[in-house]
């Protein structure tokens, strides 16, 4: 038996899942911004050899994070909470309340079940008021950009056992992230997309949970527990000769880079069509070198840019989809498949919405044929959409 059949064997064996999540070594981590950018996005390489795991690009792979020792400092200093005090585990041990916070708690999450729970001790006529079913908007309002740290300074509770405060907090989660790679072109490792989530709000540096253990915490050589995610439909198609057009800004560019390496890899004979679009073309193109070799080779038919902060008027994907849009409406015609990856909050419906004026401008349909044109692409899976 080879080393790789054995590793394999034993990794089927171990079964990694989220329930045993395999420690994956990060192999290499580089920034793909450029000097002068507004954003932070890290390209990571993780290694998969001995893990048995197996992807297909349009997969994800999940993270378990862990909170910072600066976030968990803060939460125990504003409870005046002992950290090693012991507190059930989640995994039914008695552990150090600073271990709890760090690796199975979310102490960054405020939700109105958090809030509900932790009233019980804190016992605010204003908590109570936030919750009232008639103050929807309130609570909407304060809930938005605090976390718990806000809850135990804004509602202090004098000597909460740190007990009842862990019961009052929901599971660490992991947090998915689109592959950017093709197993084909990276064998035994698996690339991931990240944008390093930093924002100020409500008087205090709040910082994304995993973008910043894994783009920052995590030292390449180091391990994080992850396991695969599999989608049955966002999913390059059978037939290689099968257009394909795919839209995918900021990060939503990862599986994308799969999807092309892939076809790359396969020789596939298809149109491929990318729209990408970030902040400035300078320093925010990502992976523009690896797509401009792409076009030079042929691998990769067309690509289109939108670069919002690169004119005066702001320019986004779904302008340059309209600004082509008979040449888009022609290849949807002709059998092409649809892909959008990305900010579900206003980009997917924004490129939804240009879908329907492309079908009603090309098409000449009305708005409700229009919309059941673009329900039957959404049937037959050849609208797809990978939103976030």
């Amino acid at each position: 038996m080879s080393d790789a059949t054995s590793q394999s064997a034993v990794a089927n064996e171990k079964g990694y899942s989220k329930k045993n999540p395999f420690p994956s070594t990060l192999k290499q981590r580089r920034l793909l911004n450029k000097v002068g950018s507004t954003k932070e996005v890290q390209h990571l390489e993780m290694c998969l050899a001995g893990s048995g795991l197996e992807y297909r690009p349009g997969d994800s792979l999940a993270i378990f994070p862990t909170n910072s020792d600066r976030q968990v400092d803060d939460v125990i200093e504003a409870g005046g909470l002992d950290t090693g005090a012991l507190v059930e585990s989640t995994r039914g041990a008695s552990v150090p309340l600073g271990q709890a916070l760090k690796h199975e708690l979310d102490i960054s999450g405020l939700t109105k079940s958090v809030l509900k729970k932790y009233n019980h001790f804190a016992r605010s006529d204003k908590i109570d008021s936030l919750l009232a079913p008639e103050n929807a908007a309130g609570l909407k309002g304060y809930l938005w950009g605090r976390e718990v740290i806000d809850l135990l300074v804004d509602y202090p509770v004098p000597g909460l056992a740190s007990d009842d405060f862990c019961g009052t907090l929901r599971k660490l989660s992991p947090r998915l992230y689109s592959i950017a790679s093709s197993p084909l072109a990276h064998p035994g490792e698996m690339h991931l997309t990240i944008a390093v989530l930093r924002y100020h709000s409500h008087g205090r540096d709040r910082e994304g949970v995993c973008s910043t253990y894994a783009a920052k915490r995590v030292e390449v050589g180091e391990t994080m527990p992850v396991f695969l995610h599999h989608d049955k439909h966002f999913k390059l198609p059978a037939d290689g000769s099968t257009p394909i057009i795919m839209v995918g800004p900021g990060t939503g560019i990862a599986p994308f880079r799969a999807f092309v390496e892939e076809r790359a890899a396969t020789g596939a004979r298809g149109k491929s069509w990318l729209f990408f679009g970030d902040r400035n073309r300078d320093t925010d193109y990502l992976y523009g070198e690896e797509f401009e070799r792409h076009i030079a080779e042929g691998k990769l038919t067309r690509i289109d840019l939108a670069f919002s902060r690169d004119q005066d008027d702001k320019v986004y994907v779904q302008h340059r989809m309209l600004e082509h849009a008979a040449e888009l409406y022609a290849w949807l015609s002709d059998g092409a498949i649809f892909y959008v990856c990305g900010d579900a909050s206003r980009m997917a419906g924004d490129v939804h919405e240009a879908l329907i004026t492309i079908a009603e401008r090309e098409g000449g349909q009305s708005r409700e044929s229009a919309e059941a044109w673009l329900k039957q692409l959404q049937d037959d899976r050849r609208y797809l959409r990978d939103v976030y």
